[in-house]
């Protein structure tokens, strides 16, 4: 179990580092008009969101891997457990289906991947 817990940590983690990277660095008129759910928000309150999920991805894999406060690995899945719900939330009532399957989807495996490491495959 604990070798599938890896693989999903690590490919959430790839997912949500690319995407912080994207929401941190790019400029907010070139989100705008990929992403049409940016323009619901301040340009500073994205950047937040992608601060975030940078700091979630890094909380992924890090503390497991080194071996240092690895309780943080089910905390930063849980943390992007409640930015996924969010997400899902406002992809709702915007009427993107598309857009709230994908975040449902990464919100499971957030949660397997939180409740795995809290008690299926402890760190």
């Amino acid at each position: 179990m604990s070798i599938i817990l890896w693989i999903v940590q690590i490919l959430l983690a790839l997912a949500f580092l690319g995407a912080g990277v994207m929401k941190a660095a790019q400029p907010y008129e070139t989100m705008a008009a990929r992403l049409p759910w940016v323009e619901d928000y301040a340009p500073g309150m994205v950047r937040l969101i992608g601060l975030l999920e940078i700091l979630g991805a890094v909380g992924l894999v890090l503390p497991a891997a080194l071996g240092i406060w690895p309780a943080l690995t089910p905390l930063a899945a849980s943390g992007l457990a409640i930015i996924m719900v969010l997400a899902t939330v406002h992809h709702a009532r915007r009427r993107e289906s598309g857009q709230m399957v994908f975040t449902l989807v990464l919100l499971a495996l957030l949660l397997f991947v939180a409740w795995g490491r809290f008690s299926l495959a402890p760190l």
